[in-house]
């Protein structure tokens, strides 16, 4: 009796070991909160833009900024250098059209304070054009666009590089002092693209020290007049009175009043 038990114990714990499920697959690891620990995928600039296009012609850019928001101190530097109006006047004139890197409120609040207001207006007017490309560029035209690119500055490239890679879902700027990112589309309608941007385009062209206003030149001083020229002239005895037709010429005092007395004399025997 003693030994079917033993055998039945033994049959009952080999059939336990035998039905035991596979080991469990490692967790994902797990922070200190209990929230899985993954990195973030890099999201490319949305191509949607921000403001609805209109009809052709109507496109007014500071209206455009103000419907997109978020752009109120490039708004001011736009009005303060007059640039709004010649970006709607190029509009409606010319039909290679207008890109436009719009920096954010934010951006410029990331200046140190004052910066904008130490600009010469020269500087801010600088500074308006070189967010400016007189023709119009799409998100996939990044990707073949000539560098440096000719911003407003009368193309000058030289002290305001402006060079923009595109790979197709990011679009890359540099300005040899600023490196930035376009971070979504504003508005496009094939004449008119605005793009948003995190930081200003600064550049060493609009950072270059200003030189002083030239100092006055001294007055002209007067020649002195010689005093030679000054003295009145004295007539001679032999001189020419002009006064008349026709000059006589002037005889001493003294002949004539010898003249006198002969005539006297003469005039007494007759």
């Amino acid at each position: 009796m003693m030994k079917q038990l033993l055998l039945i114990f033994f049959l009952l714990c080999s059939r336990t070991s035998g039905q035991s499920g596979p080991a469990a697959a490692p967790s994902d690891p797990t922070t200190t909160s209990g929230q899985s620990q993954s990195t973030p995928p890099v999201l490319p600039p949305s191509s949607v833009p921000l403001v609805a296009s209109g009809p052709s012609g109507s496109a007014e850019i500071t209206s455009i900024l103000k419907k997109a928001g978020k752009f109120s101190t490039f708004i001011g530097l736009l009005k303060s250098t007059q640039m709004d109006a010649e970006i709607n006047t190029r509009l409606k004139k010319s039909n290679q059209g207008v890109t436009i890197f719009a920096p954010t409120d934010t951006a410029f609040s990331d200046l140190q304070t004052g910066t904008l207001n130490t600009f010469t207006d020269q500087q801010k007017t600088e500074l308006a054009r070189f967010h400016i490309v007189p023709s119009f560029i799409s998100m996939s035209q990044f990707e073949t666009v000539s560098n440096p690119v000719h911003t407003a500055i009368d193309g000058n490239t030289v002290g305001f590089p402006l060079n923009v890679v595109g790979n197709g879902t990011h679009v890359n700027m540099t300005t040899g002092v600023v490196n930035t990112t376009v971070d979504s589309v504003v508005y496009s309608d094939g004449q008119l693209a605005v793009y948003k941007i995190p930081q200003i385009l600064l550049s060493q062209g609009i950072l270059r020290p200003q030189a002083p206003a030239p100092a006055p030149l001294p007055p002209k001083v007067k020649k002195a007049t010689p005093l030679s020229s000054q003295a009145p002239s004295t007539p001679t005895a032999a001189s020419v009175h002009t006064s008349g037709g026709t000059g006589l010429p002037r005889y001493p005092a003294a002949a004539v009043s010898v003249g006198l007395a002969v005539l006297a004399a003469l005039s007494f025997f007759l």
